[in-house]
């Protein structure tokens, strides 16, 4: 069995490593180590919750420990890139643990902090920054920051991260990083027109890959429940009831629509909370943060959380909407069965979400199992209200108590509730991304 010494680790790294639960490495670490540590650029593909932080940040580690000296005012040695806050701070606490007892130095920028702070630690230099490209463009345009000396890029979430609305950000970046840099990709999945972008950043690539394209987490239960849209929340707290003890993460589309249903589980007694774009950083720290220490065991988010929460206590993913990207649902599923242990998934399609399902089985390459109703017909399908005309969740509920009524079996009429404000695209198909919350993509943003 390969251990982490087996990999040519130095001792600092060994030393921190043995505080950890990490004890073996996982595949896609024993794989992609040894390529970091001699240098080569790589492409790494493994399904989230896999450690692929520790496979790129132990050798990036290793690598630097080896240079001997600090680095100079507002330099930056090696540049991690994420999509989302969440995951940039997840990134950072994990690179802390290694780093414990060595003088590398690993510095975050985010969107929604203080510009000013950020600036004043970047001000001394840093090892490592792991940054949103937002925020980090703030601080280029600024003056606060120099990558001329950077020797290391890596994109995490790289298909995210090179998808329409950051390839932008990412070219600005680019050009201020040396063409003599080690460049690491690394994600949960991969597709085509993405792989073909990212080769034109890496030189002669290793590709590593550990699992299949759209593979989810082995010990994940997956099913979907067909309904219309104005049972969801009523079977939703069927569910959760089934589990009280357990915590659970609740994926909506927008918002607004999340907002709303987090109150609306509160209001019905669920120890319940919500992250999304509207949220300013502080408040989604301190929400991830109670959810983690188990003070709230509902967490209700958009995709901004899909791809930055790490916590192995997560049970139970609802996507109370279907994500409008098939690879999107990899990803929000992977947030339980964390680090070998076991999960559920449950998927409320509504007539108008029927594309959704179908794109997401064709990606799976095999049929979720039906947990309740039936697949929607053909008339039923057509007849669904389009995105931006009913799409929004507003469930029905009497005065003072919950919504009535059972699911409906395919076939029957679907609610009609008042119309819905227009969802903002998250991302996918061919409309140009935006980071949620943000600006179109080639302007500044905050994430």
């Amino acid at each position: 069995m390969t251990t982490f010494a087996d990999l040519g680790l130095s001792p600092k790294l060994l030393k921190a490593l043995e505080k950890t639960n990490l004890q073996t490495p996982t595949p896609i670490q024993a794989q992609a180590i040894p390529h970091i540590m001699a240098g080569r650029d790589l492409m790494g593909l493994a399904q989230t919750g896999t450690g692929k932080t520790a496979a790129f940040g132990l050798p990036l580690l290793h690598r630097l420990l080896d240079i001997g000296h600090p680095p100079g005012p507002k330099n930056v040695r090696a540049l991690i890139l994420a999509p989302t806050r969440e995951l940039t701070l997840q990134i950072k606490d994990n690179l802390e643990v290694f780093t414990k007892g060595t003088p590398v130095k690993v510095t975050m920028v985010v969107g929604g902090a203080s510009l000013f702070r950020q600036a004043q630690a970047l001000s001394k230099g840093s090892d490592v920054l792991v940054a949103t490209p937002g925020r980090l463009i703030d601080l280029l345009e600024r003056g606060d920051v120099k990558l001329d000396q950077c020797g290391y890029l890596v994109l995490d979430e790289a298909d995210h991260m090179l998808d329409m609305g950051f390839i932008h950000s990412l070219r600005k970046i680019a050009k201020h990083i040396p063409l003599k840099r080690q460049t690491m990709l690394f994600s949960a999945t991969m597709p085509k027109d993405i792989s073909e972008i990212a080769d034109t950043y890496l030189r002669d690539p290793v590709r590593v890959q550990v699992t299949t394209a759209g593979k989810t987490a082995d010990k994940v239960t997956q099913g979907v429940h067909f309904l219309p849209n104005g049972d969801k929340a009523r079977v939703l707290e069927d569910y959760l009831k089934k589990h009280p003890t357990e915590q659970a993460l609740v994926f909506g589309r927008t918002k607004h629509g999340s907002e709303k249903l987090m109150k609306l589980l509160a209001g019905w007694g669920f120890k319940a909370g919500s992250i999304h774009g509207n949220k300013s950083q502080s408040q989604r720290d301190r929400t991830l943060t109670e959810f983690r220490n188990g003070e709230l065991d509902v967490l209700v988010a958009t995709d901004v959380a899909a791809r930055g929460i790490d916590i192995p206590t997560v049970r139970h993913v609802y996507n109370f909407d279907m994500p409008n990207v098939p690879e999107n649902y990899v990803h929000r599923i992977g947030r339980t069965a964390r680090a070998g242990a076991e999960g559920t998934s449950v998927s409320f399609c509504a007539p108008a979400e029927m594309g959704e399902l179908q794109a997401i089985e064709k990606l799976l390459k095999k049929p979720l199992p039906i947990l309740g109703g039936a697949p929607w017909s053909a008339d039923m399908v057509a007849a669904a209200p389009k995105p931006g005309q009913n799409r929004g969740q507003r469930p029905a509920r009497p005065q003072g108590g919950r919504p009535q009524g059972g699911s409906k079996p395919a076939g029957s009429k679907p609610q009609q509730g008042r119309p819905a404000a227009k969802a903002k695209p998250m991302g996918g198909g061919n409309t140009p991304r935006r980071a949620e919350g943000g600006k179109p993509a080639g302007q500044r943003r905050t994430s």
